[in-house]
């Protein structure tokens, strides 16, 4: 009797990498072999014919253009806003850091119908003040110089969060001992605080040129306006033009976009760790007396704030009010009957919405049970399944979502074994790739959940005889619920607006509410496209004063937008 403990514990970890391997390293590995052999056998020539074409090849240099560009604007934005927040006596920077990191929370494909209403030549909130742009022309945003411009201020939040961690990590005595002989402000920030804060300045570049590249939303809703081909938006057309016969194709593209996308990652990696860089953490961060020059700052930051948040939301909300598109936001043509369509009498956007409060929700459940689990063995059971495991998580996360969209037509255009059905053009296809994409942000916060947690009670546990689900469910849990929570409302909140991945899995029977405001764009519908982005931002801002709610009990940096 006394084995039936370990073996259970043992058969839930065998589970998790079933499910981790079934819905992760599977699709991808389907993927890179229909690539690399689409009639069974190898074929690089064919492969070779395929990315030399002349559209893929301006499409994979104008991917990586795009990519580079928004990163280094993300790189400059993001490490600065760091430095401001945390080596400057600035006030309200709470508020300020919530407002800055929000854009990270809103759909892209929101942000960049917000921007191009904005600045339309039918702009309401421009043409109150008459500087809309005349009737005719050419919005400036759809252009390389738009998506570079859109892609970096999307992703500067997510290089600020990295490089403020790495700031807050450096002892105060380096920057006391630098002051001590005579080192500026100037001189503190470039010689002292920055150089060793690089791994974090790289690890954010990585990030951002990972989102950038696969950032369908801004990339489609500026680019294919502009015929501006990305290799995101090449995938795209080609299933809409060809549908599943050209997967080999599509999958090929795919493992174009993997490779570029790790390689990245990877050059990235290379740069941030060339160095000892190494300093013991500790104490508070060193703080730059701003003085006179504190008003300036702190107007340039909110400013900043005003012209790239408040904006673009502001002419997102004003079209969704007005009668018709185009019109002046005037007590006349104010209505909300948008509103009212969009969540009683269209029924493809209430299906979609009702569609994803379903998906998300069970995948929120699921992976936060699984999480929990796998976050025990990853805790305080490591070993070489476990970490092959996080690996396969981390992974399906990583790479851009369209290429995990590819990747799970390919594994369930067949019927599944055994079974005989097909979950290809379902919402179950759609739940899988939830699951595949989001298990690793379901992980993190629960991760930082148990390295607080001391494994004393659990191990009392174990010497008394408990089973091991017994002393997950009674002395674990409680410990770690928080955490679990947070995690559970981080991917409700991704999932419920997301884009990347169910572009290509959605169909007329199962679509979801991401993807609604592309094919309302598509439609014409521009005035219900902005009350459908509207309330998705609305859900995201209810769902971000949930996870609030739980700060004080969640372990430091869980919430990216907490200061």
């Amino acid at each position: 009797m006394p084995a039936l403990p370990f073996r259970s514990q043992w058969l839930v970890l065998g589970a998790l990498a079933v499910f981790v391997m079934l819905l992760s390293f599977a699709p991808l590995a389907r993927l890179a072999w229909t690539a690399l052999a689409p009639e069974g056998a190898l074929d690089f020539e064919r492969l070779s014919d395929l990315l030399l074409r002349k559209r893929v090849f301006t499409a994979t240099l104008n991917s990586l253009y795009v990519s580079v560009a928004s990163t280094a604007l993300a790189v400059i934005i993001g490490s600065l806003a760091a430095v401001i927040t945390v080596h400057t006596d600035m006030r309200l920077k709470t508020a300020w850091v919530f407002g800055f990191v929000l854009p990270l929370m809103i759909p892209p494909q929101v942000t960049a119908l917000a921007w191009v209403q904005a600045f339309s030549p039918s702009s309401p909130v421009l043409g109150l003040f008459g500087l809309a742009l005349p009737q005719g022309a050419r919005h400036p945003l759809f252009s390389s110089t738009g998506i570079i411009l859109l892609l970096g201020l999307y992703n500067a939040p997510l290089v600020f969060l990295t490089v403020r961690a790495a700031l807050r990590r450096l002892p105060p005595n380096l920057a006391e001992a630098a002051r001590a002989a005579g080192a500026g402000n100037r001189t503190l920030l470039f010689t002292i605080l920055l150089p060793l804060a690089r791994a974090g300045v790289f690890a954010g570049a990585a990030l951002a040129f990972v989102s950038a590249i696969g950032n369908f939303g801004i990339q489609a809703m500026l680019g294919i306006p502009a015929r501006f081909p990305t290799l995101i938006t090449l995938i795209y057309q080609q299933l809409n033009s060809y549908g599943p016969a050209a997967l080999s194709d599509m999958a090929a593209l795919a493992l174009l976009l993997s490779v570029i996308t790790v390689a990245g990652i990877g050059i990235s990696g290379w740069l941030g760790g060339r160095g000892d860089m190494r300093v013991e953490s500790g104490g508070q961060p060193v703080v730059i007396a701003l003085g006179r020059a504190r008003p300036l700052l702190e107007a340039a930051a909110w400013l900043f704030l005003a012209a790239t948040l408040v904006l673009p939301l502001s002419a997102l909300v004003a079209t969704s009010l007005v009668t018709g598109f185009g019109q002046e936001l005037t007590l006349t043509n104010l209505t909300v009957a948008h509103y009212a369509n969009a969540l009683f009498h269209h029924a493809s956007i209430r299906n979609a919405f009702l569609t994803s409060l379903g998906l998300t929700a069970g995948a929120a459940a699921i992976l936060v049970t699984v999480s929990f689990f796998l976050a025990y063995f990853l805790s305080w059971h490591k070993g070489l399944l476990v970490r092959l495991v996080q690996l396969a998580a981390e992974l399906s996360y990583a790479l851009p979502g369209i290429i995990l969209g590819v990747a799970m037509i390919l594994f369930f255009l067949r019927p599944l074994p055994v079974l005989g059905l097909s979950i290809y053009g379902t919402v179950w296809i759609i739940l899988a790739a939830y699951l595949s994409n989001f298990l690793a942000l379901a992980l993190r916060p629960i991760l930082g959940g148990f390295a607080q947690v001391d494994r004393s009670l659990e191990e009392a546990g174990q010497i008394a005889g408990a089973p091991f689900l017994a002393r997950m469910r009674d002395i674990v849990l409680p410990m770690v619920a928080p955490t679990a929570f947070a995690g559970g409302i981080i991917v409700f909140m991704n999932a419920l607006n997301e884009i990347q991945v169910s572009i290509l899995l959605v169909s007329s029977s199962a679509r979801t509410l991401g993807p609604m405001i592309v094919f309302l764009e598509e439609g014409g519908s521009s005035t219900l496209a902005a009350a459908v982005g509207c309330l998705m931002v609305a859900i995201v801002l209810l769902l971000m004063g949930a996870a609030s709610l739980l700060s004080a009990r969640l372990p430091k940096g869980a919430l990216p937008w907490q200061n």
